[in-house]
């Protein structure tokens, strides 16, 4: 008999876990206003679990929206881009990208997606939020493209507001697209089902900052 619940202990753990509704919505508080997002559980359902292990866990309060992306020729349109940096005492293990290919939820206008470096599989809590369409980070051909997984669906004006920010420094592809007085978040909240925290340590809560 031990052995037996042995084996199925782990099932029935996931079984009682609490499950996401399809769409999650949550409250990013910033020193710029407040912004309201619809995560989409049912298609993007990896992407979503990862930034709401970061949500529960208060891993994103105390971050920042540090990038605006401004499109050369249309400066009110391009995306913004916020959340841990580099703390790598906020970090939690990567998450698999969720292509658009996949999931069928493009860069359009409001669409929230994850950032990840030069590795597609290597994203943790670094995420952009769209100001007009962005086709050339969705999925094609060989290209992985990024994850899109929701939607702001009220303070568009507040990420337009910081979209137009004073911006400078940076290298690479962030090159004179770093906010100069970065937008602080204050913290990220759950508006939708049950919180499901990861129990793992917070560092970032008993020291300085890496960022």
């Amino acid at each position: 008999m031990r052995i037996l619940f042995a084996v199925l202990a782990p099932f029935l753990i996931a079984a009682a876990a609490p499950q996401e509704p399809a769409t999650v919505r949550v409250r990013i508080v910033t020193s710029a206003g407040n912004i309201t997002l619809a995560l989409d559980a049912k298609r993007a359902p990896k992407t979503v679990a990862n930034f709401m292990a970061y949500v529960d866990d208060g891993r994103l309060d105390g971050t920042q929206f540090y990038r605006s992306a401004r499109r050369k020729g249309a400066p009110g349109q391009g995306f913004v881009q916020g959340g841990i940096g580099t703390d790598a005492r906020r970090m939690l293990p990567s998450v698999l990208l969720e292509p658009t290919s996949q999931t069928g939820i493009r860069h359009l206008d409001a669409t929230v997606s994850m950032a990840h470096g030069p590795n597609p599989d290597g994203a943790n809590c670094n995420f952009s939020i769209m100001v007009g369409p962005n086709p050339g980070l969705d999925a094609r051909g060989a290209y992985r493209g990024f994850a899109a997984f929701g939607k702001v669906i009220s303070g568009m004006e507040v990420v337009k507001r910081i979209l137009a920010l004073p911006t400078g420094g940076g290298r690479d592809a962030m090159k004179d697209q770093m906010i100069l007085q970065p937008v602080r978040i204050l913290r990220v909240e759950r508006l939708d089902g049950a919180a499901r925290p990861t129990g793992y340590a917070k560092p970032w809560l008993i020291g300085p900052s890496s960022r």
